[in-house]
């Protein structure tokens, strides 16, 4: 059965799956007031909310990223060449990715500090700070936002030496890019410590070290659950896949839009706006990526998916322990999993369509938070990432 068929198979009331259900709103139509074409094309949506902002947010880090020092560690990555570190491919997103768009959280930072504007509350030569509707602080906390962003990235490309296949690389070498990945990283983190110290607000300080807290600890909860056997083992359920989602892929933006709100000098309400903006924002973001390996259909090759995923987690769910078990032991030949297998028992299933619900949900949520805001062009770009997120064909 196709994805399009599934969708459209009609839902019996009581199902598992209307949990995610009533949404808030029906899934959002397109808006065409401010961008030419379909706003739910990724790029073009990304293109003309930098437009808004001011500038690219791919130079957002182009002062750190061209000095001497990572000049000279991007030499030395060049001596990765020819291997499969994972440190060539994150080097690569730094450059260009077109899908992911690395620079999405400091352009989030960005497009909410200019649809909140100035406070009541601060004085008129603070406003005059201001350009393109942003205080100069608040576009140092979109870069330090992705410094960090970036610096996690890299340090995740660390690999562990005992799992190595020959095909990697020589051992020499992928040591070598562990050393490297580690290094980079952490001058990254550093260059962000010193900007957030030059914020010379304490607050801002506690709410982005609250969110590098909670991006070791997401980390560290995936990769306890990362290894084979426990894929294949572990019933977290979704509700704890949501926590740990959180803490590895919202927390950092969601506190850095409500520090955003506090550079401004906002109220309470208007910084939790904010967060909950970025948080269930990312959640959808993140659940959409999920869905992508079923969504987009079979390519040539093995398609190869994270068991750890939304609609695999909301899948085992539905189906329980034993079944999934059961489905899993299925799909092994010979000690290695048919992701191909796998992916035609997960589509026959409920988890995919209740993905899709529950990344409309945290979208709905997203532009409920944006209520506060006044309408402007700022909030209709964040509106309509929320809408590029949550649209499925």
């Amino acid at each position: 059965m196709s994805l399009r068929e599934l969708l459209r198979r009609p839902r019996r009331p009581g199902t598992p799956s209307a949990l995610w259900r009533p949404l808030l709103r029906p899934p959002p139509a397109p808006r065409r007031s401010l961008f030419s074409g379909s706003p739910t094309h990724w790029n073009q949506v990304v293109s003309e909310a930098e437009k808004i902002v001011g500038y690219p947010t791919s130079f957002m880090s182009l002062r750190c990223l061209l000095s001497d020092e990572l000049s000279n560690i991007a030499m030395q990555v060049r001596k990765l060449v020819g291997t499969r570190h994972p440190l060539l491919y994150t080097a690569r997103r730094l450059v260009q990715d077109s899908r992911n768009n690395l620079q999405l959280r400091g352009l989030v930072v960005l497009l909410i500090s200019k649809a909140a504007g100035p406070s009541n509350t601060a004085v008129l030569p603070l406003k005059h700070d201001m350009v393109s509707g942003i205080y100069p602080s608040q576009r140092s906390l979109a870069e330090i936002t992705e410094l960090i962003h970036t610096a996690f990235l890299v340090h995740r490309g660390i690999v562990n030496l005992s799992e190595l296949n020959s095909s990697d690389g020589p051992l020499k070498d992928m040591q070598f890019g562990n050393k490297i990945a580690i290094l980079s990283g952490d001058f990254l983190l550093a260059n962000a410590c010193t900007g957030l110290a030059q914020l010379q607000n304490t607050k801002v300080v506690e709410l982005v070290s609250s969110a590098l807290i909670d991006l070791v600890q997401g980390i560290y909860c995936e990769k306890s659950t990362s290894t084979e056997e426990n894929c294949i083992t572990d019933d977290i359920g979704i509700s704890t896949w949501k926590e740990q989602i959180f803490l590895s892929h919202s927390a950092l933006l969601a506190k850095s839009c409500q520090a955003a709100m506090e550079l401004a000098k906002h109220d309470t309400e208007v910084q939790d706006m904010a967060f909950q903006y970025g948080k269930h924002m990312s959640m959808s973001h993140k659940i959409n990526s999920d869905l992508q390996p079923f969504i987009r259909g079979k390519c040539a090759g093995s398609i190869t998916f994270n068991l750890n995923s939304a609609p695999v987690v909301l899948h085992q769910e539905f189906l329980g322990r034993e079944m999934w078990i059961k489905q899993i032991r299925e799909a092994q030949e010979k000690g290695t999993l048919d992701y191909s297998k796998l992916q035609e028992a997960i589509l026959a299933g409920k988890g995919v369509t209740s993905a899709i619900d529950l990344c409309r949900y945290h979208g709905n949520k997203a532009l409920e938070a944006l209520e506060c805001f006044p309408p402007s062009e700022a909030r209709s770009a964040l509106e309509n990432i929320v809408y590029a997120v949550t649209r499925f064909p």
